[in-house]
């Protein structure tokens, strides 16, 4: 039995010279592969990178305009409530101009109060709020 090592002994000097040059074409590729690889880690870490800070962004904007709404919502609630009491003095003052209308016998010309105003437009309520 040949001790190891030996079977290379025994090719001939073109076989070896083959075996040295795939020997050192594999590390070539295998050190491409790894060049690949680590500069795929790096892309795709620069990538989660760039969509945190997008996220960031995002996040922010979403709470701005957030904030926003909730200053609309106010406002609206506060325009509501201004239509609501507008609406009861208009409504009061027809209901007097009616009266010294009847009292008085003169006809006087007392403007109906628009429906909008006395059923105003409410719109639709998303079902869940942020």
């Amino acid at each position: 039995m040949a001790p190891p090592g030996s079977r290379q002994n025994n090719l001939g000097p073109e076989t070896e010279e083959r075996r040295q040059k795939r020997k050192l074409c594999n590390r070539e590729s295998a050190r491409r592969s790894r060049m690949r690889k680590q500069q795929q880690v790096l892309d795709l870490t620069n990538l989660v990178a760039q969509l945190m800070q997008g996220n960031k962004r995002a996040l922010a904007q979403i709470e701005a305009l957030s904030q926003h709404h909730q200053g609309l919502e106010a406002e609206n609630g506060e325009l509501r409530a201004q239509v609501a009491e507008l609406t009861e003095r208009l409504q009061s003052l027809n209901s007097v101009l009616r009266f010294v209308e009847q009292l008085s016998g003169v006809a006087m010309d007392v403007p109906s109060i628009p429906d909008p105003l006395l059923k105003p437009w409410q719109p639709p309520r998303p079902a869940f709020q942020c």
